[in-house]
């Protein structure tokens, strides 16, 4: 090797020669340079790392630190180490390892060595993918990465030959960088949590960290340092036991490694893809996981490897074990617990019952399929079975208090029979109520309301109030109160009868 380092520019001419596949010789006669130096220049370019286009991108300096003077580099020393580079790359990934335990094994095999400020000199150039990067070693085991890529893949309608784009989730393992990629009809949130729960099926274990980018399906709220993330991407986290830490905004550095996965995705799936035709996405994934087996079993230069074998052999024993069940995608709502000890899902128009002791609270419900949920305060107060029946009142018979049980035997035949003990015509009124009601339970609140006027009128105003509601088909409990209230029934006058508007399905705000 030379006495002395080349000059910067001359590095640069070297690279841009190789870059157009000169070889050694012909690139010593191009520059003038002696053909050794060529030799040992080149040597050193190809343990360092970097590709030749990477190597171009990099600043002076830091393009120099990956030439020590002649001085303080002995070249078989050097290439001996930079021979162990991509192993102790992979060992620094590993849980508890240090570059001084590495030094410390690399001594015992090689005492005349570098020592351990030289091995951490040398070691940290090579690592070092950028000047200032600040490079992180990521452990095995910590972390996922996800996106979806920024272009589509497309499939057709069969019947109708319409192009739909479909969205395309990729996921890394930083440590191994191993890859899921899968397509998916949006973006949205149900779509996301299921490629979630794929990509940990793909992996077959849990990371500590699931890492977003501050997608809408993932975080509701972008943060640089406090980002509010999507419930169900949180209940999620907890159900795998994974914490979930958004990249923050404007840190390239945070997504880089997934981008970078993206532009390979591009180059080793996406151009293949684009030479077929699909009809479906079961059918596109299907050609998705082909392609995705090869790219993964491609040998990667910089470690020797490809990245089903890293993840194997390093990193596959370092996830959590899967849960028993696949995560179900759940639905939240707030409610305030009603008068009667049920809350309202709104979804569904039915209510569910909840311990009396909650009346007047403020809780959350948790719904998915099969059941609904009921929290105060982060603790569950109620379970059900969920019931798609509008207007059903799902009763667990000890959420009752003592003086409210009767309402466990609410069925039409039990509100004709208290309505029959105030007169003819309340049983009547109530009667029609449940006629012109789709379900019966819709109906049980307005009768209640209805007998209930008893507390504050006679039974015979009452009955004379709903003979003058049924006369004028006024069939509603706001009817009834209105001319209670108005004294209508004892004034007898129509004209003030026609003043009661005829909406037989007024809100009843009696609970």
């Amino acid at each position: 090797m030379a006495q002395s380092l080349l000059e910067i520019m001359e590095l640069r001419e070297i690279i841009k020669l190789r870059l157009l596949k000169f070889s050694n010789r012909r690139i010593s006669q191009e520059l003038g340079i002696h053909r050794n130096t060529v030799n040992k220049y080149v040597q050193l370019l190809q343990v360092s790392g970097f590709d030749d286009q990477e190597l171009l991108e990099l600043e002076d300096s830091s393009l120099r630190d990956l030439f020590p003077s002649y001085d303080t580099i002995d070249t078989n020393r050097y290439e001996k180490l930079s021979k162990n580079f991509s192993f102790y790359a992979s060992e620094l990934k590993k849980t508890g390892c240090t570059k001084l335990r590495l030094w410390e094994d690399y001594i015992l095999q090689s005492p005349d060595g570098y020592g351990s400020s030289q091995f951490n000199f040398h070691l940290n150039n090579w690592l070092d993918r950028k000047k200032g990067s600040g490079k992180i070693i990521h452990q095995y085991g910590d972390k996922m990465f996800v996106d979806y890529t920024g272009k589509k893949l497309t499939i057709v309608d069969k019947t109708t030959g319409l192009i739909s784009e479909v969205e395309v989730f990729v996921s890394i393992l930083p440590a191994s960088q191993y890859v899921f990629v899968e397509a998916s009809l949006s973006q949205k949130r149900e779509d996301f949590i299921s490629s979630i729960n794929n990509a940990l099926d793909f992996y077959g274990g849990v990371p500590k960290v699931v890492t977003p980018d501050n997608l809408k399906s993932a975080v509701t709220k972008a943060s640089k340092y406090e980002p509010v993330l999507n419930k169900a991407f949180k209940d999620q986290g907890l159900h795998y036991g994974f914490c979930i830490n958004p990249t923050r905004s404007y840190s390239p550095r945070d997504k880089s490694l997934v981008e970078g996965a993206v532009k390979l995705i591009y180059q080793h799936v996406f151009y293949d893809l684009s030479k077929q035709t699909f009809f479906s996405l079961i059918q596109l994934n299907n050609a998705i996981q082909e392609l995705l087996e090869i790219f993964n079993l491609k040998e990667m230069k910089t470690y020797g490897a490809s990245r089903f074998k890293l993840f194997n052999q390093y990193e596959k024993h370092c996830l959590s074990a899967l849960p028993m069940e696949k995560y179900e995608l759940k639905e939240f709502k707030v409610a305030r617990v009603q008068k009667m000890g049920y809350i309202h899902l709104s979804a569904d128009k039915n209510y569910y019952s909840v311990p009396f002791r909650y009346i007047g609270e403020k809780v959350e419900i948790q719904y998915n399929q099969d059941t609904v949920d009921v929290f105060h305060q982060h603790s569950r107060i109620a379970t059900h079975q969920r019931s798609f029946k509008k207007g059903s009142y799902n009763t667990i018979e000890n959420h009752l208090a003592s003086s409210h049980q009767f309402y466990s035997q609410w069925k039409p035949d039990f509100f004709l029979q208290q309505a029959n003990e105030l007169g003819e015509s309340v049983y009547q009124l109530v009667s029609q109520l449940f006629a012109q009601a789709a379900y019966p339970e819709i109906t049980y609140k307005r009768a209640l309301g209805i007998i209930h006027l008893k507390s504050k009128y006679s039974k015979d105003r009452i009955d004379n109030a709903c003979q003058m509601a049924l006369e004028n088909q006024i069939i509603s409990y706001s009817s009834v109160k209105n001319i209670l209230e108005n004294n209508m029934d004892l004034q007898q006058s129509a004209d003030d009868l026609r003043q009661i508007p005829k909406h037989n399905n007024i809100r009843n705000n009696y609970y």
